[in-house]
């Protein structure tokens, strides 16, 4: 899901033999155990190594750039990328035009593969750091969907009193993942139960549970019999959807209204009516919110406003936002709001004031929702784009303005 947009003002690094480097690399916190590569220096440079004496030529692909590496005589293959935002990125090597994880690298879950990821160390890392903290527990969960008629497989984060005071209820918040991603999205990239952890440490946020389920969808098949479309692995959603007369996509972003419906009644029917019966949770609509980033915020847009006899809390990463009119439209909607938060990067917010394209300010909008009464807030995460850093800081905002 993230798109690294490289910033001019940055002084590149360099990937030819004669240019400078800062040689102050350092071993990732992403590799594997005894793995000296991938490195990350100073100017936020990351340095791969492969061993491949047979290859004729190799690649670091990051960002959607390519950088082509250099062979020494024993046959491995070094070099550097340019500078990368603060944060978490998905990467893979090309070799001999064959696109390849990294065999040094951890892996994780993007781009509808499992594949290479590294940490660009950030400013404000503190917020996500392992701590010497009291620590939740991040559960791995299956159960069955009637819905489905499969077994179905989610993660539920609890704070760390839950088994301690067994008496004590929580609220819930359901977390989505982008378009591409899945349920390990959260736990792994996000860094949830660590920014959880130090928040409620911190007395910043009440706790509460969390629970990451795999919200991955096809579009409805359209009369006629045409295939179904598809969800672009690891891009934003399709644009120019079906348009009411004189409005905006029904769905948001031009999807069709229903193209959430899926993934909703597999939450609405199954999911929560497992949690609320295996799980110590305050089962009302008050106590219980929806967040997720890009697909995950239409998601959350779409299901909230279509149930607010489930939901009354919602956040929206990257992925829209609730307008004055969607209140006005959906009077049951509106009545049981008691938050939205809406949060962006600051370079989707330069590059494309809309967002996705629906022809919104989100800013503006959340502003007038504000300013019309409802419990709205704004974010916007400095010097990133649409990636994991971006919604790491959303979560960490989101958590805090919650079930107060």
């Amino acid at each position: 899901m993230n798109r690294i947009i490289l910033s001019a003002a940055l002084c590149l690094c360099a990937v030819a033999a004669t240019a400078q480097v800062k040689e102050d690399f350092v071993p990732s916190p992403n590799n594997q155990p005894g793995k000296q590569y991938p490195m990350v220096n100073s100017e936020r440079c990351v340095r791969v190594q492969v061993k491949a004496p047979d290859a004729k030529s190799v690649k670091l692909d990051i960002g959607g750039v390519k950088y082509d590496l250099v062979k020494d005589a024993e046959g491995v293959w070094t070099g550097e990328s340019a500078p990368q935002d603060e944060g978490f990125h998905y990467y893979q090597l090309n070799i001999d035009g064959a696109d390849v994880p990294d065999p040094s690298s951890l892996y994780y879950y993007g781009a509808s593969r499992w594949g290479s990821g590294i940490d660009v160390p950030a400013a404000d890392q503190d917020f996500y750091a392992l701590k010497n903290v009291p620590q939740g527990q991040m559960r791995e969960i299956y159960y069955w969907s009637e819905v489905n008629q499969a077994m179905r497989h989610c993660f539920v984060y609890t704070p760390a009193d839950y088994d301690v005071n067994k008496d004590k209820r929580y609220p819930v918040l359901y977390l989505q993942h982008g378009g591409g991603e899945n349920e390990y999205g959260w736990p792994q990239q996000g860094r949830t139960a660590q920014i959880m952890d130090n928040l409620i440490a911190d007395g910043k946020a009440v706790p509460f549970i969390i629970v990451m389920e795999n919200g991955s969808w096809t579009m409805p098949r359209p009369a006629g019999g045409a295939p179904a479309m598809q969800r672009p692995q690891g891009q934003r959603p399709p644009q120019g959807g079906q348009r009411p007369q004189g409005g905006r996509p029904q769905g948001g972003f031009g999807m069709p209204s229903n193209w959430a419906d899926g993934f909703a009644n597999t939450l609405i029917k199954d999911c929560i009516p497992y949690i609320d019966s295996h799980f110590r949770t305050i089962a009302d609509k008050e106590h219980r919110a929806m967040a997720g980033l890009s697909m995950g915020g239409m998601q959350t847009k779409a299901i909230t406003v279509a149930h607010p006899e489930v939901f009354s809390n919602l956040g929206i990463f990257s992925g829209g936002t609730i307008t004055v009119d969607d209140t006005k439209n959906n009077p049951e909607f509106a009545k049981g709001l008691k938050l939205v938060f809406v949060s962006f990067g600051s370079r989707e917010l330069e590059n494309r004031v809309a967002g996705f394209g629906d022809g919104t300010d989100p800013r503006q909008e959340t502003e007038a929702l504000a300013a019309s009464g409802v419990n709205a807030h704004f974010y916007v995460s400095p010097g990133t784009a649409h990636e994991w850093q971006s919604w790491r800081r959303a979560l960490y905002q989101f958590a805090q303005l919650l079930f107060k």
